[in-house]
């Protein structure tokens, strides 16, 4: 059986009308000769009736400390009150349909409540039902330890289980369909020129979505490339092919030299973020006070990123609301650290810049002519970071797209 994952967001599913533009997907790609398998998140977004923050908004009215195995089980009602919904809409078409929980479709996780992790997929299930001619509607977001307690897999999640699935069944392509065209060269509530992009690899995607990109999870980007499952994502409300996100071999296929094609992917962005700076002795004692810094903000439970260690001083970052524990956390440690609370990263992702001279060069070049203020700047082999002041954050935003002409 020739398997296709089609994965619908709750806005996809929020009134009668989209399911049945849902449903034509669905029928579509089973005349084009795969065996659909749909993963479906919950109804809508807040606000809605069975959206997952409208039934945690409800509980927390009784108790917001509510524990997470209880948690779970009330945040799995909206995926599996979406599939019942979604497979009735098949079957009243003609077409046999059958919904499963995550659990039912062998979605295997750990104990963690709330942000489990799948181990593995026991897919029997699944493909018994495809064997018997059924269109399978699985519920995402969710599984079951080995012992049988629910879980959910936190943000994201849906996407984490289509592809989880895709590379259990061999899957052809795992569909993400979302309300956009497909991964975007910037967010176009910024940028107006940007546009969708034809390909991408996953280790670009997997970048984007970790540094401020939404479209899909890096987590099921993962799991999707451990097998090389090609992702698509697109959007529900055209016909558009989308994005496609597959092997760098795949996308630069029939290209001499790949850093001439493309050096720069897409532009995205974090807002919400404090930069710390902290002076250090430099030598040894620098050194121990290096680990003292950093275990004291690890046992707080702080997370610190952007990290810059120089001889005598030490660059960091932390989220907005975590700024003033942080601050605290170092001064009874015996620090005094410079904040400047309201930054925001800006991130310039692309595996073509890899040993391309002059990226940097072109960054500092396009935010100083803005007269944009770079904080702090780092670099990997697929990506810039720099860090400017939030009030700067959309103006960095377009430079850097303009900069390396997205918009073509």
């Amino acid at each position: 059986m020739k398997f296709i994952v089609l994965k619908f967001g709750g806005t996809s599913l929020v009134s009668p009308e989209l399911r049945e533009r849902v449903a034509g997907k669905i029928i579509a790609a089973k005349d084009e000769g795969y065996v659909p398998v749909v993963v479906v998140s919950a109804i809508g977004r807040e606000g809605d009736p069975y959206a997952t923050d409208t039934l945690i908004n409800l509980v927390k009215q009784t108790y917001r400390d509510l524990p997470g195995r209880e948690m779970d089980l009330l945040m799995s009602c909206g995926e599996i009150i979406s599939g019942v919904i979604m497979a009735a809409t098949l079957q009243a078409k003609g077409y046999p349909a059958v919904f499963l929980t995550g659990a039912q479709a062998g979605i295997i996780t750990d104990k963690k409540y709330t942000e489990a992790r799948i181990l593995k997929v026991q897919p029997q299930n699944v493909t018994k039902f495809a064997q018997e001619g059924y269109i399978v509607v699985v519920a995402g977001f969710q599984g079951t330890t080995e012992d049988g307690e629910i879980t959910t897999l936190g943000r994201g999640g849906s996407d984490t289980t289509a592809a989880a699935l895709g590379v259990a069944l061999n899957a052809a392509y795992v569909d993400i369909y979302t309300d956009v065209e497909g991964i975007m060269t910037a967010d176009p509530r910024i940028v107006e020129e940007a546009r969708a992009l034809d390909v991408i690899t996953y280790d670009e995607i997997c970048h984007l979505a970790h540094e401020g990109a939404k479209v899909v999870h890096p987590r099921a980007v993962e799991i999707a490339m451990q097998k090389g499952i090609p992702l698509r994502v697109r959007s529900t409300f055209t016909d558009s092919p989308g994005t496609l996100v597959t092997t760098s071999g795949e996308v630069y296929k029939g290209t001499i030299d790949i850093t001439k094609d493309r050096i720069i992917t897409g532009i995205t962005y974090i807002s919400g973020i404090a930069q710390f700076k902290v002076g250090i002795s430099p030598g040894a004692e620098g050194l121990k006070q290096q680990r003292r810094m950093f275990r004291a903000l690890a046992l707080a439970g702080i997370s610190i990123d952007f990290i810059n260690v120089l001889s005598e001083v030490i660059l960091f970052t932390v989220k907005d609301d975590l700024a003033e524990k942080a601050v605290k956390v170092l001064e009874n440690t015996g620090y005094v650290p410079e904040v400047i609370r309201g930054c925001a990263k800006v991130s310039a992702v692309g595996a073509g810049m890899s040993g391309v001279p002059g990226v940097i060069a072109d960054i500092v070049e396009a935010l100083t002519k803005d007269d944009i203020q770079i904080l702090q700047c780092n670099d990997s082999h697929t990506t810039v970071w720099v860090l400017v002041k939030r009030e700067e954050m959309e103006k960095a935003v377009r430079a850097l797209h303009r900069q390396f002409k997205l918009a073509q």
